[in-house]
């Protein structure tokens, strides 16, 4: 399915501008979850089976103790970061944040050719825009410009349209991981990455 578009422009901002780029929501109504099943024990595969709620419920990560954008300067060295804002005119409708090179953030891994995307969002109402595409752009060609050769980013199976627009950025699944979560034992956590030595866009 093609993504209607609008018109969008995707800056670069310091870690000064992060109490603009907390306004933007990060919340989403879960309205299906992708169910883990194991075959043989695991031995089998893992499938994801994806399955409607009949009780829609509203996502946010930004309301846990201790995260969201406000937070990070206190949690984490910036300076290996990039921020993005995506602009409609002067309105400011999306965010994206990758790191690389930071050894304070644990699911880099320790590797210097893998780039991380943090955190990725848009605005409620233009969701489904092509807003979304542009921020991970924006955060594949910064990462390329590093010399990272590997983008990985997390999300969980409770985030369907998340994953389909990781697959359709040209992401694969490379991680499912049922109990990364104890708090959320009904979440899984999914891993996608992207190849970006090889990836010409």
């Amino acid at each position: 399915m093609m993504e209607r578009r609008i018109a969008v422009e995707v800056v670069e901002q310091t870690p000064a501008d992060l109490k603009e780029y907390a306004r933007i929501a990060i919340a989403y109504e879960v309205r299906q979850v992708l169910d883990v099943v194991a075959s043989e024990n695991g031995l089998g595969g893992l499938a994801l089976v994806e399955r409607d709620l009949s009780n829609p419920y509203l996502n946010d990560y930004d309301a846990a103790p201790a995260e969201g954008p406000l937070t990070w300067s206190r949690r984490f060295d910036l300076s290996n970061w990039g921020l993005f804002m995506a602009l409609v005119g002067d309105r400011p409708v999306g965010g994206a944040a990758v790191v690389l090179n930071a050894p304070d953030v644990d699911m880099l891994q320790g590797r210097s050719d893998l780039a991380l995307i943090w955190d990725i969002r848009v605005s409620t109402e233009v969701r489904g825009l092509g807003i979304g595409s542009e921020l991970f752009r924006a955060a594949v060609e910064w990462s390329k410009v590093r010399s990272a050769r590997l983008l990985k980013v997390e999300t969980q199976n409770t985030n369907v349209p998340a994953c389909r627009f990781y697959a359709r950025q040209g992401c694969f699944l490379g991680a499912i991981d049922r109990f990364a979560y104890p708090d959320l034992p009904h979440e899984a956590q999914l891993l996608w990455y992207k190849d970006l030595a090889s990836s010409a866009g």
